[in-house]
């Protein structure tokens, strides 16, 4: 047997979910019994607890007057997004079809933004209808808008989201600066917000999303900081007043070994900064911030049943039901350049001592399909439950569930 080497960086506790009887607990219910209310493996459970407390604990790290915007392109698993509908101040979409989603939770229409390098005209006249705030992206969008608007006699609420000329540093994913399908190059804008003017699109404001999966608090209060500025400096050149403020998100959480949580006292102090500005500056502008993964990526788990346990000169694999058809982001094959493993634990033997190095891997005919890589786990047997934390965003909806034929997976929310 072998145990972790204390010189290695190791993942950052995941003492969100408590465990009892060494049985890991989501929404109080030990993993065998929700388990077998599912019915069956691979699923995703979210817990609505942590859901809750994580909107709890931002909020009284943030200023009051900033809002809070939920990206639902980071689970819209539709019984989630109306749980968060409740919480949040806001629900930003991504596609008509996410659109449906947050109109049918009830979520107001006031608060809703559509944003999108490529909105199709019927997307387009679907958000005009429903009075949805519409982040414009490209000079093409305002001329079909103005058309759209003309032929509802109803105007379009438009945002323009910029593509600053910097970026967001130690981001995982960059969003903007450089050359960027998302957005208008902030260089182009004023001439952009000169045409919305000559139409009756009703302007409200920016949208700047520099990028995402930070954990370096001081990145993103540099982000959000360049962020007011330009939008600021491009407020001179708007048809009216800024009513709206999107200063994006960025917030990250700790996947990988050596990562440590976001610390949120400098965040929110940075942004009472910025509020107490824009209260003289912009005085009519409403300050958002638009988070998904830091909202619900660590209330979710994925379960899936160990099948078979085999060993191969000397490695042993732990064979279970699901794999990267199911959760993409685990295998490493959803943006990592070098493959991390994600913190994972047997979830029906939690506390145990006896550990052993396994690889777990997914049914799949592929190497690819790789959930964990030699990691030190509690010895497992078939039938026993592999539990993957940090699954709550872009697991389900982001990964081919239809590859190789395999059953879809179960979602649900606790």
């Amino acid at each position: 047997m072998t145990t972790p080497s204390r010189s290695l960086p190791v993942h950052a506790p995941m003492h969100q979910f408590a465990s009892a009887d060494r049985h890991l607990l989501i929404g109080g219910l030990p993993l065998e019994r929700l388990a077998a209310r599912v019915g069956s493996t691979p699923f995703y459970a979210y817990d609505r607890t942590l859901l809750r407390s994580r909107v709890v604990e931002l909020r009284a790290a943030l200023p009051a007057s900033i809002k809070l915007h939920f990206a639902m392109k980071a689970n819209p698993m539709p019984a989630l997004v109306g749980f968060m509908a409740g919480l949040v101040d806001g629900i930003d979409v991504a596609s008509a079809g996410e659109l449906k989603i947050a109109l049918d939770t009830g979520a107001n229409p006031h608060e809703i933004s559509f944003a999108g390098p490529g909105k199709r005209d019927v997307e387009l006249r679907q958000a005009v209808a429903a009075g949805v705030l519409i982040n414009l992206e490209s000079f093409r969008e305002v001329a079909i808008l103005a058309n759209i608007s003309a032929e509802l006699a109803l105007p379009a609420r438009v945002a323009v989201r910029v593509n600053p000329d910097f970026e967001l540093k130690g981001s995982g994913m960059k969003m903007g600066g450089g050359p960027k399908q998302f957005g208008v190059d902030a260089e182009l804008v004023p001439e952009l917000l000169s045409a919305i003017g000559k139409t009756c699109l009703q302007f409200e404001g920016f949208h700047l999303f520099a990028g995402s999966q930070n954990l370096k608090a001081e990145s993103i209060c540099e982000a959000q900081q360049k962020s007011y500025e330009l939008a600021l400096r491009l407020a001179a050149y708007a048809p009216s007043p800024v009513r709206f403020l999107n200063l994006g998100g960025g917030f990250g959480i700790p996947y990988f070994p050596g990562e440590q949580r976001l610390d949120l006292t400098t965040i929110g102090d940075n942004l009472a900064q910025l509020a107490t500005r824009a209260a003289v500056e912009m005085p009519e502008a409403e300050l958002v911030i638009e988070l998904g993964r830091y909202l619900v990526g660590e209330a979710g788990i994925y379960v899936t049943q160990v099948v078979d346990r085999k060993v191969s000169r000397g490695q042993i694999y732990l064979v279970v039901d699901g794999g990267l058809n199911h959760h993409l982001s685990a295998s490493g094959n959803f943006g990592q350049v070098i493959r991390k493993n994600y913190p994972v634990a047997i979830g029906n033997r939690m506390d145990c001592e006896q550990k052993e190095s396994v690889s777990v891997v997914g049914p799949l005919c592929t190497p690819l399909d790789l959930l964990a890589d030699k990691m030190d786990l509690s010895v497992a047997q078939p039938g026993d439950l592999v539990v993957i934390f940090q699954s709550g965003a872009y697991g389900a909806s982001a990964s081919p569930q239809r590859f190789l034929g395999h059953p879809e997976v179960i979602e649900v929310l606790v």
